[in-house]
């Protein structure tokens, strides 16, 4: 097919699956539970024709005809609870077991199309020589289907274990098997089934590309084996996009295996390596045979255990002039080649396909081979160029031309998921990967409520609600409280794009009296979670006078003003009001000041910079602290040196003079000595008489009557008595005068 027959994949979604971690514990047979249990029934496939399958691979080969490694055959199966058994241990745990057998594999794959077991339940591969794998958990975000790769042996033995404790629906059910006929996975894995010219990625050859070595990976297609890479995109947010080739794209990527780090640990001679770091399952994005690309994405981002790396890509079309390429050659553990030549922009059939590629005349260190295809070219600034389409040769002919499909061509149709940032973007480590912010929402600001509220019983907030994430925000949950207290919510419905603000009026919330501090957080953008917690949340510190009662400062300046500041501040060091300081030259100015306040204690400070107070030498200042009814609750004549501090208590503010019941004080002006009357009815508790500073001075219980006498033995001035009847409190102004 020529290039006028491009065949494009767009968003094929393809059943999800999780990652293929074994998580660890012991089979059932493997441990005590084994006397207990019964022998497995054993299900039978169809022998496997080695021979036949060898001839059929030669045939694709000598023909041209392109595909990933063929290692195993694929047979559709029907494979259920039914076909096993159950047994009940003493401890209530449960265990089911099935046995499968199909002589004439090396190993075997499975693929369960549904995989259903409660969170603490697992299940485990074991084989005739007693060697075991697993346990596999619950794959995660709801999927039903698990690919396991190669497991060594023509006998191997399912066997799954719920502990008594866990409970839940459970559905296993295998649809595929892929028995092995070659030797290159599984417990007898056969190295050197790769040509021997190939080069371990551990040899002096890779020492420059320890990172880009990281990037790739063996993928199982299911009976074959091909080569990719994890790619970067603009956003360097670690999305995990793989590149292959277009014609490794046999079977369902939703169970395609992506093995990392199989590498060997020497040199020379090749030695074998755990092949644990494997990820099962990918979404097909999109792909295309004129330039044999594929780019998928694995449905699980590698842990970070695996230590991947999202190798950097090229798409300027200008020609290497020197590259590398690292693959797994027939399936084979981990190789790097490496060619010192200008690369060459080249039309190559491949099969019966007219390719885009570049072309490498001679390769200096390695070859590739079957099972090397989809796997990156890396041109002199380690930037990717292409992935391996065809021509293969052998160690002993140099006259195979390796061809790649052009990644410049290919990347106007990976853009969408990439990016187009720029023709070129750098690798990144896994440490290195920005995760995208979708959902942030930030409280900014709060408004509408000053330093000091004065005789209110209620508060609303504005507040400033911004969008810091890349989807519009929509909606949100707006949460406040005052000092920790009772949790308000408020539903946010609107229409912001990344960076716009706006502004939340919040419903009235009751009033709190003395210092407080309002904290209002904003949660649940778009109903998710918020990935940026740390600007969820904005407080405000403020002071309510609740209920309100008015001192005035009446303050008489000296000539030198300019020497006099002053502030009062609540006991817990909270500044309410400041002044000062004054002009000169003002002798006799009067500041008056009137201050909000509530049932609290005070300090009120006056400080005089030259230190000589504001009287006498250079005038004849003053200050008062007195309420409406002429309560003074602190004075000075000026002469304080550098510094006067009068404290003084609140204690009776907005006590509602006769509530329900009425008492009169007389007389009032008096000596010491007074009676208390209330109306009829009005049987008095207790009486409590407070000097100016709020201070309790003399407390007399009440007699059962409706008439009390009291004498103090007190200085002259203002005092309040409060009186405490069944029906009422009441306080009143005394004038205590002699």
């Amino acid at each position: 097919m020529g290039r006028t027959g491009t065949t494009i994949a767009v968003m094929i979604m393809a059943v999800s699956s999780m990652a293929q971690i074994q998580l660890g514990g012991l089979a059932p047979s493997k441990g005590p539970a084994n006397s207990h249990l019964p022998e497995a029934p054993m299900f039978t496939l169809q022998p496997l024709d080695a021979t036949a399958l060898l001839v059929e691979d030669e045939q694709r080969l000598a023909q041209g005809i392109p595909g990933p490694y063929r290692f195993a055959d694929t047979y559709s199966v029907d494979i259920g609870l039914d076909d096993g058994s159950w047994s009940t241990l003493p401890s209530g745990e449960r265990v089911w077991r099935l046995t499968l057998e199909c002589r004439e594999a090396r190993s075997m794959g499975f693929v369960f199309d549904r995989f259903v077991i409660p969170t603490e339940a697992r299940v485990y591969l074991v084989n005739e020589a007693g060697e075991q794998r697993g346990g596999y958990g619950r794959p995660s975000g709801g999927r039903t289907i698990l690919a396991l790769d190669q497991f060594a042996g023509e006998r191997i033995t399912i066997e799954y274990h719920q502990p008594a404790e866990a409970a839940g629906p459970v559905d296993l059910h295998i649809a595929t098997v892929y028995p092995a006929y070659r030797g290159v996975a599984g417990g007898d894995r056969e190295f050197g089934e790769s040509m021997p010219c190939n080069i371990n990625v551990i040899c002096p050859e890779g020492d420059d590309w320890r990172d880009h070595i990281r990037s790739v990976a063996r993928v199982n297609v299911g009976a074959g084996h091909c080569s990719g890479a994890l790619l970067n995109n603009c956003l360097n947010d670690g999305t995990p996009y793989f590149l292959t080739a277009n014609h490794c794209l046999v079977g369902d990527v939703g169970s395609w295996i992506f093995t990392f780090n199989w590498e060997s640990p020497t040199c020379d001679p090749t030695e074998d390596a755990p092949m644990t770091m494997s990820l099962s399952g990918a979404d097909l994005l999109i792909t295309q045979v004129s330039t044999d690309f594929t780019l998928v994405r694995l449905f699980d981002t590698p842990p970070e255990s695996y230590n991947v790396y999202y190798s950097g890509w090229d798409a300027s079309g200008i020609p290497a002039q020197e590259v590398v390429s690292v693959h797994h050659p027939a399936g084979d553990i981990k190789k790097i080649s490496r060619s010192f030549d200008e690369v060459e922009a080249d039309q190559q059939v491949v099969g019966a396909e007219l390719r885009d590629v570049w072309k490498i005349e001679f390769w200096d260190d390695g070859i590739v081979e079957q099972g090397s295809s989809g796997s990156p070219l890396w041109n002199e600034n380690k930037l990717m160029v292409g992935q391996l389409s065809g021509g293969l040769g052998t160690c002993d002919d140099d006259t195979a031309v390796a061809a790649y499909g052009r990644f410049d061509l290919a990347y106007p149709l990976m853009a969408p998921w990439l990016g187009e940032c720029a023709t070129s973007v750098p690798g990144i480590d896994d440490e290195e990967v920005v995760v995208p912010i979708f959902e942030d929402a930030a409280v900014t600001s709060i408004t509408n409520i000053p330093e000091l509220l004065c005789d209110v019983d209620s508060v609303a907030p504005v507040i400033t609600l911004k969008n810091n994430g890349i989807n519009v925000l929509g909606s949100a949950v707006i949460q406040y409280s005052i000092n920790g207290g009772t949790i308000y919510e408020q539903p946010w419905v609107g229409e912001l794009f990344t960076g716009q603000t706006t502004t939340v009026a919040l419903a009235p919330i009751p009033a709190v009296s003395g210092s407080n501090s309002l904290q209002i957080t904003v949660t649940a953008p778009n109903g998710l979670l918020d990935q940026v917690l740390e600007n969820d949340s904005w407080s405000l510190d403020y002071t309510t006078s609740f209920p309100a009662g008015t001192v005035n400062l009446i303050l008489t300046l000296d000539d030198f003003g300019s020497d006099v500041t002053w502030q009062l501040g609540t006991s817990d060091g909270t500044v309410l009001h400041t002044g000062g300081p004054y002009s000169d030259g003002n002798n006799g100015q009067v500041d008056s000041v009137a201050f909000c306040l509530t049932n609290d204690c005070y300090i009120f400070t006056i400080n005089d910079f030259f230190g000589d107070g504001i009287c006498c030498a250079e005038g004849e200042g003053s200050y008062v602290l007195r309420d409406a009814y002429g309560t003074i609750y602190g004075e000075s004549d000026g002469q304080y040196g550098e510094q006067d501090v009068s404290p003084f208590c609140l204690a009776a503010v907005a006590v509602a003079e006769a509530v329900l019941a009425e008492y009169r004080i007389h007389p009032n002006p008096n000596d010491g000595g007074f009676q208390v009357t209330g109306a009829s009815g009005g049987t008095i508790r207790s009486i409590r008489v407070l000097d100016a500073l709020g201070r309790t001075v003399r407390m007399i219980p009440g007699n059962g009557l409706n008439t009390a006498s009291v004498r103090l033995d007190v200085r002259p001035g203002a005092y309040t008595v409060v009186v405490d009847g069944p029906r009422g409190v009441a306080a009143q102004r005394m004038i205590v005068a002699r």
